[in-house]
């Protein structure tokens, strides 16, 4: 496993959420949503797939 270092982060504070202590994942990180955390608390619920038929359809044109 590799580690990764946010350019976000100066001293353990977030530069990107106003001065907070540093906690990847948090709202508003950077990193929220775009990648999976080890802890499954930080990690955003996934998004079950809509179902074809719940899906609006178009009238037919004329």
């Amino acid at each position: 496993m590799s580690s990764w270092g946010c350019p976000h982060e100066l001293d353990g504070l977030c530069q990107h959420v106003k001065q907070r202590p540093c906690d990847p994942g948090m709202k508003g990180c950077v990193l929220a949503g775009r990648v999976t955390f080890s802890n499954p608390a930080k990690n955003r619920p996934t998004k079950a797939p809509t179902p074809p038929s719940a899906k609006p359809q178009a009238p037919p044109k004329s």
